[in-house]
């Protein structure tokens, strides 16, 4: 038997990049795939690429800084799959810009996609969960969630109210057969992190690969994070059998 055979996995931004990563490790590992996501083309062509191979997937348009929207999302999972075991958390919004530039508009923005829908998410599933006594819950962060940087500063508040959020959660569920835990990345191999480098270059000037470099040094990192790299970690905090570990932030630093 595969990792995952039976359980059904709902993988927010999972239109691209790290969300579609771990939505396509899932299904290679047996599970039921709910995409979701605000872009329907990007959802419908990742769950069409899972059911392609032999797997289950259905896309499903979810806002998740709208209350609503999460509810609707959880009726469908449940509509289309059965009872959800997993859910990432993997809807992120980027932003840099030194502080006294960063606008109110600019920081509810941040919080709402990164921390408020995490929250959303998270309390939209959870008591299915708990009913059952059996479910993962993995949030994606960042390590700019743990360190901070510079001109990140609506960004990295965000993703410390994720990690808060994973650790408050976890202790809440303690003992119930449902756990809740976060990875923090850094700069990964994706469409997010290109935009960062072309902001950067707009600011500075620099060409693509010092742009690049800079981004790389300012996280202490070696080189490009791989979203497949992200997803493996992903699936080892979702493991519904061998792996009891509650409350931790996994760092994937490159």
């Amino acid at each position: 038997m595969r990792r995952f055979d039976g359980a059904v996995a709902v993988v927010t931004g999972g239109g691209q990049g790290i969300g579609a990563a771990i939505a396509n490790a899932l299904a290679a590992e047996g599970a039921a795939i709910v995409v979701a996501a605000r872009r329907t083309d990007r959802i419908e062509r990742v769950a069409s690429e899972i059911r392609g191979r032999g797997g289950k997937a259905w896309a499903v348009h979810c806002d998740v800084t709208d209350a609503a929207s999460v509810a609707d999302l959880a009726k469908a999972s449940t509509r289309h799959a059965g009872s959800v075991d997993i859910l990432v958390n993997n809807a992120g919004l980027a932003h840099s810009a030194p502080l006294v530039k960063t606008t109110l508009e600019d920081w509810n923005r941040v919080l709402a996609v990164n921390a408020t829908g995490t929250f959303l998410c998270t309390r939209a599933f959870l008591s299915g969960m708990l009913e059952r006594k059996r479910g993962s819950i993995v949030n994606v962060a960042s390590v700019a969630g743990l360190a901070g940087g510079r001109y990140i500063a609506a960004y990295a508040a965000a993703k410390h109210a994720v990690i808060g959020l994973t650790r408050s959660v976890a202790a809440e569920i303690e003992g119930t057969g449902v756990r809740c835990n976060a990875v923090c990345p850094g700069f990964v191999d994706t469409e997010m992190t290109k935009e960062s480098v072309e902001r950067v270059v707009t600011k500075t000037g620099k060409d693509p690969d010092a742009a690049l470099s800079a981004l790389l040094a300012s996280a202490s990192q070696g080189r490009l994070i791989t979203p497949d790299e992200v997803a493996a970690a992903v699936l080892t905090l979702a493991d519904l059998h061998g792996q009891r570990v509650n409350g931790t932030a996994v760092t994937i630093a490159g």
